[in-house]
C-alpha cells in the first residue's frame, strides 16, 4: 500500500507546487499591469485635463511620487513570489530595470533615430548619403562654430577648474569658509538662461550718441573711471571671451565644492609631517595636496570639458550666436528649428555626440581605476 501510494504523493505534490506557482505567476502579471494602468490614466489625466491648475498640481504630485513608490512595490512583491532563487537573481533588476529601461527608451532609440535621420534631406524622405556631414565638417559657420567650442573647452575649463582649486585651498584656511563658499556656489542655484539675462544687462551698450544713459554695469564702471563705453559683445573674438565668463562665474562654485570635499579627504597627519620636514605651503601644494586629488581634479575637468561641447543657453539668450560667437548646439538648434533642416540638425547632432564620447571614455577609465563602481 504505501508503495501504490508514495508515487500519487509525489505526483500531487508536483501539481500542487505547479498550480500554486501557475497562480503566481498570474498574479503577478495582474498586479504590475493594474498598476501601469494606474499610471498611465494619471498621466492621460494631467495632459487632457481642464481642471484647475491647483488640482493638476497636486495630482501631479501624488501621481508622481505615489504612481512611482506603487511601481517599485508591485514590482517587488511580483519577485517575491516567485522561487527563493528566482527572487534572488531578479530582485535586484527590479530597482536597476526602470533606469535602464529610462535610457534606452529617451537615450538609445532617440540616438538610432537620429543617426537614421542624418542622412536624409530636410523632409527627412530622400537619402543623402554622407552630404549631411560633408556640411557640418566643412560649411564656415560649423567651423566657426568648432573653434569657439574649442576656446569654451579650453579657457573656460582652464578657469572653471583652477579659480575652484584655489578658492577650495585659500577657503579651507578661513574661518568664514562657510560663508565664502556659499557666496562662490549661490550662481549655481540661477538657471543657464537667467544668468544669460543677468549678464546680459551687465554688458549692455546703448551706444554712442542716441542720447541714451549707459545702464550696463560694466560700462557704468567704465564711463566712471573716465573712458569710453563699448558694444562688448559685438567685437569678435572678445565677445566669446566675455560670454565664458558667465560659464566660469557658474561653474567655478561645482568645481569648488567637489575639490574642496577631496581636500578635507587628505590624512591631516600627512600634511604635518611635510610641514614637520621643512616643507613651505607652495611644496605642499604641487607635492601632495594635487597628488592625492588627481582622481578629482580629472573628473571635475571632463564634467566641465562635456558643459562646454554642449553649451547652448547662455550663447542663445546673449547673442544667438551671432557676431562670430556661434556653437555647435546653437548650430543644431537654427538649422533645426529655423532653417527646418532635419538632416543637417540630426549630423550636427551625432558629430557632438562623439565628440563627447572620448571624454565619456576616459572619465570611466578613471573612475574604474580608482574602483569607484
Amino acid at each position: 500500500m504505501q508503495a501504490s501510494f508514495a508515487p500519487k504523493e509525489r505526483s500531487g505534490g508536483v501539481v500542487g507546487w505547479f498550480v500554486t506557482n501557475i497562480g503566481r505567476i498570474l498574479i503577478s502579471v495582474f498586479v504590475p499591469f493594474v498598476t501601469f494602468l494606474v499610471l498611465w490614466r494619471g498621466f492621460i489625466f494631467l495632459r487632457d485635463s481642464q481642471a484647475p491648475q491647483l488640482v493638476i498640481v497636486v495630482v501631479a504630485i501624488i501621481w508622481g511620487v505615489g504612481g512611482v513608490a506603487l511601481l517599485y512595490l508591485a514590482s517587488n512583491w511580483v519577485i517575491e513570489q516567485l522561487p527563493q532563487a528566482w527572487t534572488r537573481r531578479l530582485q535586484p533588476f527590479v530597482f536597476v530595470g526602470p533606469a535602464i529601461a529610462i535610457l534606452f527608451w529617451y537615450l538609445a532609440i532617440p540616438t538610432i533615430r537620429t543617426l537614421l535621420l542624418s542622412f536624409q534631406d530636410e523632409t527627412s524622405t530622400t537619402f543623402t548619403g554622407i552630404e549631411n556631414y560633408v556640411f557640418a565638417l566643412t560649411d564656415r559657420v560649423m567651423l566657426e562654430a568648432f573653434r569657439n567650442n574649442l576656446l569654451w573647452m579650453i579657457v573656460g575649463t582652464f578657469f572653471c577648474v583652477s579659480l575652484g582649486l584655489l578658492i577650495a585651498v585659500l577657503a579651507d584656511r578661513s574661518r568664514f569658509e562657510t560663508i565664502y563658499k556659499a557666496i562662490i556656489f549661490m550662481p549655481m542655484a540661477i538657471s543657464f538662461v537667467g544668468a544669460g539675462v543677468i549678464w546680459k544687462f551687465i554688458y549692455t551698450y546703448k551706444g554712442e550718441g542716441t542720447g541714451i544713459a549707459e545702464i550696463g554695469l560694466l560700462n557704468a564702471i567704465v564711463l566712471a573711471l573716465g573712458g569710453k563705453s563699448q558694444p562688448w559683445l559685438l567685437i569678435p573674438p572678445w565677445n566669446n571671451l566675455f560670454l565664458i565668463v558667465i560659464m566660469i562665474w557658474l561653474q567655478t562654485g561645482y568645481a569648488m565644492v567637489i575639490i574642496s570635499s577631496a581636500i578635507k579627504g587628505i590624512q591631516s597627519e600627512l600634511l604635518e609631517a611635510a610641514r614637520v620636514d621643512g616643507a613651505n605651503e607652495i611644496r605642499i601644494f604641487f607635492s601632495i595636496i594635487i597628488p592625492s586629488i588627481k582622481g578629482t581634479l580629472i573628473t571635475v575637468t571632463t564634467t566641465i570639458l562635456i558643459f562646454s561641447l554642449k553649451l547652448f543657453d547662455i550663447v542663445r539668450v546673449m547673442t544667438g550666436g551671432n557676431n562670430g560667437t556661434n556653437v555647435i548646439a546653437n548650430e543644431f538648434y537654427l538649422q533645426r528649428f529655423t532653417y527646418g533642416h532635419t538632416g543637417r540638425a540630426s549630423a550636427i547632432a551625432i558629430i557632438l555626440l562623439i565628440a563627447v564620447i572620448p571624454i565619456m571614455v576616459y572619465n570611466l577609465r578613471q573612475f574604474r581605476e580608482r574602483k569607484a563602481f
